[in-house]
């Protein structure tokens, strides 16, 4: 980076970015991310596993008959903030005036069907009797009472929920009370995180939001662990600052604010790599924080988990023993294919054209380096239509294949052989994963080295009436997985039920009967 000043360098340092790291960054942006190279979808039978539920129960035992002797924890990415939950609401205040028309005729002149479901259903929503009662007697008809009903839930002076982290927000009304995702993710984890009659939980949060969390725990804590028989334990970590990327102008200068310093931008939930690698635990699951269910799913996501749990364990313990006998070089020449013959059927790793030429010496450190990785069960769900990634495999620049969570973002759209493998994918990564990070020995991986760097994401924004271009780092389930050994496992669709907007709400999985 040429032109670099003393306050650059101070604002380096002040972030813990090193100056060849930003560098780098902008050699990324010279050189752009390559599409990923798409082989094929993977599907039930090649690349997707799909249990019998007598496989299913002998996994739940598994998971069941050691997991008091193992420490668990659940890693809840939760720094989203909820405005974009509430985008068309908040188009609707800048271009209603109940004075002017009436609700009617703004839906019929705007289109705004969003608009339309949230009026004609509100009182079907969580927090329909906290705001009814703030506004009560102050609409003058129906339409103005949407109107105000929409402003006391995102005005700044009101409830402000276009502020609150979406983790906070009233999802689920039970009778007298609400529950917000935080909530029902503690009563998750008391169902299949917990050990030994505790459950760990870690949120990784926005910093701004700290005290909102520790008030709502203190709010909750009492009555789902009474109702649970749980003891709890809850941390938070932040994204760190030394996760932020260089923005650039679009011929990849470093794009300055007005005041002459230098843009740094949030790297994306990619960034969150740093925060997972801090966690020392047996098994690690991930959920996302808006991913929740009411009582009758409660089951089946407790089921799903137990049986991805179980498969980890399964895995792992196969997995620790070919290599203690790797390292110990106690191997023979069936040792060997033994062991290929696993990664392959078992972990879905692939291998060189090359591998059967190497000597016995060069086979023991190739399979050394595919085995001692940390595993990912990632649960899949039948493609419904949801935006976001799906499972492929794919070919590296190198030729290597490997299972791979891709968003449609790293695929080329304007290659009709890559959109037809697109098209062909029949599942979808709703972010339901269950982790394996110490290896044989039971020490932690250091999961940064198992990144590939090259997943990331350039995206074009704005600043300052300015375009630029920012760098995404690649998604932690995507690139930021890369290099573990992966296994991808049919779950039912009632285990995902994800809150992208308001009206989410009122779909049947988050009314509770």
């Amino acid at each position: 980076m040429s032109g670099i000043s003393e306050n650059d360098l101070r604002t380096l340092e002040q972030k813990g970015i090193s100056r060849e790291k930003v560098n780098a960054q902008i050699e990324t942006f010279k050189e752009g991310i390559p599409f990923v190279d798409l082989e094929k979808a993977a599907i039930v039978g090649d690349g997707i596993s799909k249990f019998s539920s007598a496989d299913e129960a002998d996994l739940i035992k598994t998971f069941e008959e050691s997991k008091n002797n193992l420490s668990l924890l659940k890693f809840v990415p939760a720094s989203g903030a909820a405005s974009r939950m509430f985008k068309a609401l908040f188009n609707f205040l800048d271009a209603y005036d109940p004075s002017e028309e009436s609700m009617a005729a703004y839906i019929d002149r705007t289109g705004d069907s969003a608009m339309k479901q949230f009026s004609q259903h509100r009182q079907n929503f969580p927090f329909y009797d906290l705001v009814q009662n703030r506004i009560s007697g102050e609409a003058n008809s129906d339409d103005e009472e949407v109107y105000l009903f929409v402003k006391e839930l995102l005005s700044d002076n009101a409830l402000n929920y276009g502020f609150y982290p979406k983790g906070l927000l009233p999802f689920h009304k039970y009778g007298e009370h609400t529950a917000t995702p935080f909530e029902e993710h503690l009563k998750e984890g008391a169902n299949y995180a917990k050990s030994a009659g505790r459950a760990m939980l870690h949120f990784t949060i926005s910093e701004q939001h700290t005290q909102l969390f520790s008030t709502e725990y203190n709010t909750v804590w009492e009555r789902v662990s009474a109702a649970t028989d749980t003891a709890f334990d809850v941390d938070y970590s932040y994204q760190k600052a030394s996760t932020d990327t260089i923005a650039v102008n679009m011929d990849n200068t470093p794009f300055r604010n007005e005041d002459g310093s230098l843009l740094f931008r949030p790297g994306g939930h990619g960034a969150l790599i740093e925060n997972l690698n801090e966690q020392d635990t047996d098994i690690i699951f991930i959920k996302n924080i808006d991913n929740v269910v009411v009582p009758e799913n409660t089951a089946a996501v407790t089921h799903s988990k137990k049986v991805l749990a179980g498969l980890l364990m399964k895995m792992q313990k196969k997995t620790f023993a070919y290599a203690k006998l790797l390292e110990a070089h106690q191997v023979s020449d069936a040792h060997l294919g033994e062991i290929k013959d696993f990664l392959e059927e078992n972990l879905n790793v692939r291998f060189s054209n090359t591998y059967d030429s190497l000597t016995t010496e060069n086979k023991v450190k190739v399979l050394k380096d595919k085995i001692n990785r940390p595993i990912r069960i990632c649960g899949m769900v039948k493609n419904e239509g949801e935006p976001g990634g799906g499972p492929f495999w794919i070919k590296d620049a190198n030729g290597n294949v490997s299972l791979q969570i891709i968003e449609s973002a790293q695929i080329d759209t304007a290659d009709d052989a890559q959109m037809g493998i697109l098209k062909n994918a029949t599942h979808f990564n709703p972010v339901d994963l269950v982790c394996g990070v110490r290896d044989f020995q039971g020490k932690k991986y250091n999961l940064l080295n198992f990144v590939d760097h090259k997943q990331g994401f350039i995206t074009a924004k704005t600043k300052d009436g300015k375009d630029l271009k920012a760098l995404e780092l690649p998604g932690l389930w995507n690139g930021g997985m890369a290099f573990w050994n992966t296994l991808f496992v049919e779950v039912a669709s009632a285990t995902f039920n994800p809150v992208k907007t308001v009206n989410d709400l009122l779909k049947l999985s988050h009314q509770v009967s």
